[in-house]
């Protein structure tokens, strides 16, 4: 199986990126050898928005040439989606929601449907239900299975350490995805 973190947050060691790497990390140290797992930052990659140009219709790709392509091959080949974005005017960032836009592209054919996903939320304050409703509204859209999701609070890089129920619940989402792997591979179901 194929685990795939995503942080979009612009901070490379942001708290989001803790929560993202947290859960990644221990499916790592914990699954064997049955997970490949990767991490992607979105900090310092050109994202550029959906134009609305309509020709990933008929491409069945974003025609927009930027770092998202390479980002977006990986997201297809990943069995297992942790999403992550910080809450920016109770929302998703820019650079999240950007890249998620582009994902029209694969929407079409239905290229992402099947895939399971856990999204995560980090905000100072307030905002981070809306947060995770946008993400939790992206892998419906796509027809993720949704495992679950983390919500974090933390300002300064580093904060959200202090959280300790979105530490714990990071763990929690963690094990869900190991127990549910090593259940499809007892019940001999597992995706091809």
């Amino acid at each position: 199986m194929k685990v795939l973190g995503i942080s979009g947050s612009m901070r490379p060691e942001g708290n989001t990126s803790i929560l993202v790497k947290r859960v990644v990390d221990y499916i790592e140290a914990e699954g064997c050898d049955e997970f490949n797992t990767e991490y992607i930052s979105l900090a310092g990659k050109k994202i550029s928005p959906c134009i609305g140009c309509d020709k990933c219709r008929e491409t069945k790709w974003c025609v927009l040439d930027d770092d998202w392509d390479d980002i977006a091959e990986k997201l297809m080949e990943c069995d297992i989606l942790i999403l992550g974005s910080p809450t920016y005017y109770y929302d998703v960032n820019g650079q999240t929601k950007n890249f998620i836009d582009r994902t029209y592209s694969l929407f079409h054919d239905r290229k992402l449907a099947g895939k399971y996903a856990v999204v995560i939320s980090v905000c100072a304050d307030r905002g981070g239900e809306r947060t995770l409703s946008t993400l939790e509204g992206f892998v419906n859209t796509h027809e993720f299975g949704y495992i679950g999701y983390v919500a974090g609070k933390g300002a300064a890089a580093g904060d959200v350490r202090k959280d300790e129920s979105a530490m714990a619940k990071s763990i929690e989402v963690a094990e869900n995805i190991l127990k549910m792997v090593s259940r499809t591979h007892r019940d001999g179901k597992r995706k091809q």
